[in-house]
Parts: structure tokens; C-alpha cells; sequence
């Protein structure tokens, strides 16, 4: 690989030979040796979360001018009410940080990369208008939920397809990996599953996103598991892009932590949500997308379950019924009594512990 394979991997070789052929391997195309990979991967991850603090400022400094800031639901928790005009849409630094490094070191030559990054831009211009119209101008109603659904559905149906058509117009994937016992090839029925999942996971990371680092935090985690997993698949593009994520992402957080600075917005977390579960996908360990986003799934089954039930008991009784105090989860437990910081990390180590999880039945 231009000559830099043998000095990065010669055990025997000076440090300052390997430091000297860093840059010349982070601009190779992509190494197809894992272990060349995961060294591009992780210098990868600093340079995204250097280039994110740097884009973070200006585009902070940008939303408060164009006075995009967050409405506070008024059902919610009233230590939040003081969050209200934070400004939002930071998802822009993740996003933009992730495709200029991608563009800048090529990372293009396969569809591998390319359908993550697409998919990530796709979702992420959809939370944008979404963002812009409920933030920004006259009645600031934004998206009616059915229409944003539609949307995203598309996108969904769109990068299911991708995953599933033969090559050369996609991945040609339709099996799954079950722990214990292996693989199986589900045919057709992979594509509205992963269509489903995709859609889902971008929901599910939307709903975590209403405390300060929770969305950003317990994704940075689930992109750390999946990293893990394609390196012992050897997929370097899903590597590559799950460790660039990842450092994108710590570099949102720097200007997200409490008190947050910006919320990701829907620009951010539709964008997440819908490229975790793609490169899920791609490494065919996606029965282990519940486990590794484990605060994702129980966001959404809160919202789901509290609905059916008000549904269900109103029906009934006449009068509606909650299960929780309110939702999405996170909320139900800061009126319990738990302070923000307090949900925040407790969920952080239950996202930790799922990630440990998934990774440790990947590879059984």
C-alpha cells in the first residue's frame, strides 16, 4: 500500500519511521490490512473531533444569530425551562465534519463507505428542514409527524435497498448473524427489516435527545461496539466510518455538556440514529442492534407503551391511564426525582455495559 504498509506494521520499526508514514496512510484510500485500518480509523477519530471543535464555534455563533433556538415542551420537567433558546441544530458540526473528512482523504472508493456517509447526509438534510421550519420563521410549526415519517421511510426503503440489491448497485447482503449458531441467508425478508430498523433507530436516538450529552454520549458508545465488531469482521470501510463518528462525536459533546452550549436537534439525531442501524447492518450483527442500543430501543418502547396504554385504558375505562410519569423515559426518571446529570450518566453506563454486551455476543 504506497509503501507504507511494511514500515507501519514491522514490529521491529522505529516509532519515528511509523509517525513519519502516518499522513501517508491516512491519505491511501483505505488499508486492507485491519490492523493498518484500525490505526487510520483511530487517527481518524482525533482529526474528527479536532475538526468538529473547530466548525463547533462558528456554527454555534451562526444558529444564535439566525436565532434557532430550542422551544421547551411546557409538560416537561421545569428545571429544563431554562434551556429554552439554547441554540439547536448542532448536528450540522457531526455531519459536516464527517463527510469533509471523508472527502479530504478519499475515503469514497467504495460503496462501503459511500452508503453510510449518504445515508447520514440524507437523514441529517431531512432533520435539518425539519429543525428550520419548527425553529425558525412564522408559526414555527414545522413537519407534520406523518410527513417527516414519509420521508424518512423513504430514506429508510432507500438504504435497505442499497444493502440488499447484488452488486454492483449494492451490497448484496440478506443474512443474519445469530449468536451460538451462526449464520443464515433470509433472502428478500432482510430488506423491510433493515428498512424498519433504520427508520426505527433514527426515531429512537430523536427521542434521547432531551438531555445534555444523552443522545450524543450513549451514540458515541454504540458506534465505539460496532467499530469493534466490523475490525474482527475486517470490513475497514464500516470502521473507518463507525471511529469517525465517534470522534465527531465526542467533539459535539465538548459543546453539548451540561450546561449545553447547543442541542443536536433533529439535524443530529435522525442522522445518527438511521447511520448506526446501516452500519449495523453491514457487519450482519444487526439482531445485536437492540443490545448495543439498548437506551435507543427502551426511549422508544417507553413512548409506544405509554401510548397503547392511555389508548388502551381510556377505551376501557373513559379516562386514560399512564404507565410512566412521562415520556420518553429519561424524563419519567428526572421527575422521580433524579437529577439531569444523575438520568445522563446512569444511562451512559447502561449504555456502556449493552455495548460490552453486544460485542461479547458478536463474538460467539
Amino acid at each position: 500500500m504506497i509503501g507504507v504498509g511494511d514500515g507501519w506494521s514491522d514490529p521491529d520499526g522505529s516509532w519515528s519511521s511509523r509517525l513519519a508514514g502516518l499522513p501517508l496512510l491516512i491519505g491511501s484510500v483505505m488499508p486492507a490490512d485491519k490492523e493498518e485500518n484500525m490505526a487510520v480509523s483511530l487517527a481518524l477519530a482525533g482529526l474528527a473531533f479536532v475538526v468538529t471543535l473547530i466548525l463547533g464555534r462558528p456554527i454555534i455563533t451562526l444558529l444564535r444569530q439566525k436565532k434557532v433556538g430550542k422551544r421547551i415542551r411546557v409538560d416537561g420537567p421545569e428545571t429544563h425551562l431554562i434551556k429554552s433558546g439554547t441554540p439547536t441544530m448542532g448536528g450540522l458540526m457531526i455531519g459536516l465534519s464527517v463527510v469533509l473528512l471523508t472527502l479530504v482523504f478519499n475515503l469514497l472508493g467504495r460503496l462501503s463507505m459511500l452508503l453510510p456517509v449518504g445515508v447520514l447526509i440524507a437523514a441529517g438534510f431531512l432533520g435539518a428542514v425539519d429543525d428550520r421550519m419548527s425553529l425558525v420563521g412564522g408559526d414555527k410549526s414545522g413537519m407534520t409527524a406523518r410527513f417527516k415519517f414519509a420521508w424518512l421511510s423513504v430514506f429508510g426503503l432507500v438504504a435497505a435497498a442499497l444493502l440488499h440489491l447484488p452488486e454492483p448497485v449494492g451490497l448484496a447482503l440478506h443474512h443474519i448473524y445469530v449468536p451460538f449458531f451462526g449464520r443464515y441467508d433470509i433472502g428478500f425478508v432482510y430488506f423491510p427489516i433493515a428498512a424498519f430498523a433504520i427508520i426505527g433507530m433514527a426515531n429512537g436516538v430523536n427521542l434521547a435527545d432531551g438531555l445534555d450529552t444523552l443522545a450524543g454520549g450513549t451514540a458515541a458508545i454504540a458506534f465505539v461496539a460496532y467499530g469493534i465488531i466490523a475490525y474482527r469482521q475486517g470490513q475497514v470501510g464500516v470502521v473507518t466510518f463507525c471511529f469517525t463518528m465517534v470522534g465527531a462525536l465526542m467533539g459535539f459533546l465538548w459543546f453539548n455538556a451540561h450546561p449545553a452550549q447547543v442541542f443536536m436537534g433533529d439535524t443530529g439525531s435522525l442522522a445518527i440514529g438511521a447511520a448506526l442501524a446501516t452500519a449495523a447492518f453491514m457487519t450482519g450483527q444487526w439482531l445485536l442492534l437492540p443490545v448495543v442500543g439498548l437506551v435507543f430501543v427502551a426511549e422508544t418502547a417507553s413512548v409506544m407503551l405509554q401510548v397503547g396504554y392511555f389508548k388502551l385504558t381510556k377505551r376501557r375505562y373513559g379516562e386514560g391511564r399512564r404507565l410512566f410519569k412521562i415520556t420518553p423515559l429519561h424524563h419519567h426518571f428526572e421527575l422521580h426525582g433524579w437529577s439531569e446529570t444523575q438520568v445522563t450518566m446512569r444511562f451512559w453506563m447502561v449504555a456502556m455495559m449493552a455495548g460490552l454486551m453486544g460485542v461479547a455476543l458478536a463474538l460467539l
